[in-house]
């Protein structure tokens, strides 16, 4: 059977996925700029509370540093660096702290040897790959009749669903360690806490969403495999 090369059959897989993909990138923007515009009562940045917790946690070999950027805070661990954005270094808003924090509870997991943390860590050299290539080699085999080709993509691309799935619990634990830090030290109160609750409750439906996209290209490439049996 033939067909153009630039029509792929299964993108209707993949539509609603990437629909919730950019709903939750919404959230989060107007999440973040909402409560960026609240400042909290203590006056501590988000350095200051990255800081703290780290202190408070007997953690002295992790450095917090400024980066350019908006929203590409993240915590290195092979570095011991934990990276905030200009606007959350030194921000006093609901929304820099409650990142910071996030941030803070990645560095929290790493000194308590979460394993789901390392095995992220592990999985991104193939996660990568798998990202970049996987789909592509299976959609290439599907045109060109090859089902070892498809097999393999399929195989490559399987790394950064694995990825994405151990993403979620790293993610979502180290939101609740910093929620669970923000309220034990005081460092915001009852009302505060909810709005650096619903900053890290929009970001963790990104990476929800990111899963579901992961997922839909998964099934995609499955298809891709079925068709190409068929022909």
């Amino acid at each position: 059977m033939y067909m153009p090369f630039f029509f792929d059959p299964t993108m209707i897989i993949l539509l609603p996925a990437v629909a919730i993909a950019i709903y939750a990138q919404y959230k989060v923007k107007s999440a973040y700029n909402k409560y960026s515009e609240i400042r909290s009562k203590s006056g501590f940045t988000g350095a200051d509370i990255a800081q703290r917790l780290l202190q408070n946690n007997n953690i002295s070999d992790v450095k917090v540093k400024r980066i350019k950027g908006e929203l590409n805070d993240h915590y290195d661990p092979s570095d011991k660096v934990l990276n905030l954005s200009e606007d959350v270094y030194g921000s006093s808003s609901l929304a820099a702290i409650g990142i910071a924090a996030h941030e803070a509870g990645h560095a929290l997991q790493d000194y308590d040897n979460y394993k789901p943390l390392s095995i992220r860590a592990k999985l991104v050299p193939a996660a990568n790959i798998g990202s970049q290539a996987g789909l592509p080699l299976a959609i290439f085999g599907f045109f060109l009749q090859s089902q070892i080709m498809i097999g393999i993509g399929f195989v490559v691309f399987l790394a950064a669903v694995l990825f994405q799935l151990v993403t979620l619990p790293v993610e979502f634990n180290a939101s609740n360690r910093a929620i669970s830090s923000l309220n034990s030290g005081g460092y915001l109160d009852s009302e505060e806490l909810q709005g650096a609750k619903k900053v890290l409750r929009a970001a963790a439906f990104t990476y929800v969403a990111a899963t579901l996209v992961a997922f839909a290209n998964l099934v995609r490439i499955i298809m891709l495999f079925g068709m190409g049996s068929r022909d």
